[in-house]
């Protein structure tokens, strides 16, 4: 077993404000990691540390091996898979499904010139089934559905085998059956021992997938708990984290949270 992310004393700070707070974290290779908490806890900021996309304004952060400030990210950032809603956004809304996957290899938006490979292909192919889009392979991106979208973005981000892979909201916007089919596609991928280590942000706990093993709990840049999810995914953390008094339940490996507030009476 070998350490992924490891990150000691790490603050982010803009002006007064502290996005991140003396947050210290490790990640184990064989680790599938959700990351929860309340809009502004900090949840997004982390991921771009991990991402090697932001720096720390103060603290240590080791990524695969590399210590950030003494390696050029641009070697780092292909090792590292990204699914992210800043990412969608610079796909051309004209590119197939197939392109939008395959440009990965190249790490450009927007297929044009470049030659790929006949195992580069196969990838693609292998991954658009994996992600249960290949039947959407000739369809633009501008044309697809939220889920639709979300499972290519997580296709594109596998292209190239990446050690690290990050998930940003990875249900935010989708309907209940495209949050349930994506959730089930990333509990196989959760699941596979193949699969790269992984690190997933939501707001929801009914978003976690089964497969994920370990929880982080964000507030106001700090952290709340961390753990193993089974250890850590209790009422009282799920409360101190949200500033609600909140009963957490798990029912066949998916997790759900309910208020304890008192009925208003109308009158």
């Amino acid at each position: 077993m070998s350490t992924v992310i490891d990150i000691s004393d790490v603050t982010v700070r803009r002006g007064h404000a502290f996005l991140l707070d003396h947050v210290s974290w490790q990640v184990a290779d064989t680790d599938r990691w959700v990351i929860i908490g309340p809009n502004g806890a900090g949840k997004t900021t982390l991921l771009q540390i991990v991402s090697a996309r932001m720096f720390a304004t103060s603290g240590r952060v080791e990524i695969l091996g590399q210590t950030m400030g003494r390696v050029d990210v641009f070697d780092l950032r292909p090792r590292i898979g990204v699914a992210s809603a800043a990412l969608e956004s610079q796909i051309p809304p004209d590119e197939t499904v197939r392109d939008v996957i395959l440009s990965a290899s190249y790490a450009v938006f927007g297929r044009w010139r470049e030659a790929y490979e006949p195992v580069d292909e196969s990838r693609a192919d292998r991954l658009m089934s994996q992600m249960r889009v290949e039947h959407l392979a000739r369809r633009t991106f501008g044309t697809l559905s939220e889920g639709e979208r979300q499972r290519t973005q997580i296709a594109r981000a596998l292209m190239t085998d990446p050690e690290l892979l990050l998930l940003d909201e990875p249900t935010a916007g989708l309907d209940l059956s495209g949050r349930e089919l994506l959730l089930a596609t990333l509990s196989d991928l959760a699941q596979d021992e193949w699969s790269p280590t992984s690190v997933m942000v939501t707001h929801h706990v009914e978003e976690i997938p089964p497969g994920v093993t370990h929880a982080l709990f964000l507030k106001q840049g700090t952290v709340v708990a961390m753990g193993h999810l089974s250890q850590v995914m209790t009422s009282e953390v799920l409360s101190r984290t949200f500033d609600l008094p909140l009963t957490v339940t798990e029912v066949d490996g998916r997790w759900r949270a309910q208020a304890q507030l008192s009925p208003r009476r109308a009158w």
